[in-house]
């Protein structure tokens, strides 16, 4: 038996009234975009795959679904995140010398699915800010998401902050010290993202900076925690302790200027590997995903040959899609027979039309009425009349 209307496992497609459920939340999202002042890209969900890659992990990598190219013979990608796409327009479509912001919605394909009951087709939403290296950047970029959240129906979120480079300055010691070798940093990242603290012991060993990397992932909570870290980490090189002050920094200065229950996480590793400073996400009870997450990445664009100052967030815009809005009730205008009627049905068709209602043409003599519409237009005494079905 043939199964060509079957879709390939992880796919899914979106019906009435649920895709227009969708689309409503798309422009919803991108008018606060608009309002912060964010300009529109809309980049092509298919480049080189190179291009895609850049400043990536492994992650991503095999996330991203791979087919050569039959005109040039290089490889293309079907893109499974936007961060790199909008680097790239910063760094060469569409050139300033001063601060960018970017915003984008469009669907991202993933390689296999992320969990059982993921879909593998996202619709991405997500801003970016380029040339501007202050912490009040990361801040709007907060306000934004949470912003954004908000108006898609998503109340009392849990933001997460983190800061990568706490992490990265660590990991540079310990290969100085040779406590880690340089093959087992992937095993390493993937151990603290799991917070693993057996696993991370067993990579390192003993040792002060070894004890400091084991406790990383144990140090979260309320942002009393920060207090805390500064105690485990009290020995650590300069540049940890450096960067441990500016996540206290910018919890302090997202805590003035959004409302939100903050958590603090000094070991959070999310996103593709292409983030080196603040990182957050926001999370809710009755999600068991991050709903946004973002971070700082400078300088990733250095390899299109414009390295900037660079922070955003993104979300997938299906998690957040709940139902009760739909299209609105809709009322039906019957095939008129009569010609001497038939140009006046239409002038109040489109009367009603320009005044914001959904009317359904009939298409053929004795049509019923299609499912969603509950009026129906009717010539009675002399004049057309909406009428309940």
């Amino acid at each position: 038996m043939k199964t060509y209307w079957r879709l390939p496992k992880g796919v899914d497609e979106l019906l009435p009234p649920r895709a227009w459920d969708l689309e409503l939340l798309r422009r919803r999202v991108l008018d606060v975009f608009d309002l912060w002042g964010f300009d529109y890209i809309d980049p092509p969900l298919i480049e080189y795959l190179d291009a895609l890659l850049v400043g990536s992990g492994e992650d991503l990598d095999l996330q991203t679904l791979k087919v050569v190219d039959q005109i040039s013979g290089r490889q293309l990608g079907v893109r499974a995140d936007m961060t790199s796409q909008a680097v790239r327009v910063d760094a060469h479509s569409a050139v300033t010398d001063g601060v960018q912001r970017l915003c984008y919605a469009g669907p991202v394909v993933f390689a296999n699915p992320v969990s059982a009951q993921t879909s593998r087709v996202q619709l991405k939403a997500g801003v970016e800010i380029f040339g501007a290296p202050s912490i009040e950047a990361d801040v709007e970029v907060v306000g934004l998401m949470l912003e954004a959240l908000r108006v898609a129906q998503i109340h009392t979120p849990v933001l997460l902050l983190g800061h990568m480079g706490i992490y990265r300055q660590l990991v540079a010691e310990l290969l100085r010290t040779g406590d880690l070798l340089a093959d087992n940093q992937a095993q390493l990242f993937n151990s603290v993202q799991r917070k693993a603290e057996s696993d991370i012991r067993e990579l390192l060993g003993a040792g002060a900076l070894c004890d400091m990397m084991v406790a990383l992932p144990t140090l979260m909570g309320d942002p009393d925690v920060l207090t805390e870290a500064r105690r485990v980490l009290a020995g650590a090189p300069q540049g940890v302790l450096d960067r441990l002050g500016e996540l206290a920094l910018f919890a302090e200065r997202v805590s003035m200027h959004c409302a939100a229950d903050i958590r603090i996480d000094v070991a959070e590793l999310s996103g593709y590997g292409y983030h080196n400073g603040a990182v957050f996400a926001v999370y809710h009870p009755e999600h068991g995903r991050a709903l946004a997450q973002g971070g700082r990445y400078d300088g990733v664009g250095e390899a299109f040959g414009r390295a900037r100052a660079a922070t955003g967030f993104d979300m997938n815009l299906k998690q957040l899609l709940v139902s009760g809005e739909g299209q609105t009730e809709a009322i039906f205008a019957p095939l008129q027979l009569q010609q001497e009627l038939r140009a006046s049905q239409r002038q109040q068709v489109e009367a009603l039309r320009a005044a914001g209602s959904r009317v359904v043409s009939g298409l053929s003599e004795g049509e019923a009425a299609p499912s969603g519409c509950v009026h129906q237009l009717s010539y009675v005494d002399g004049q057309w009349q909406v009428e309940s079905l």
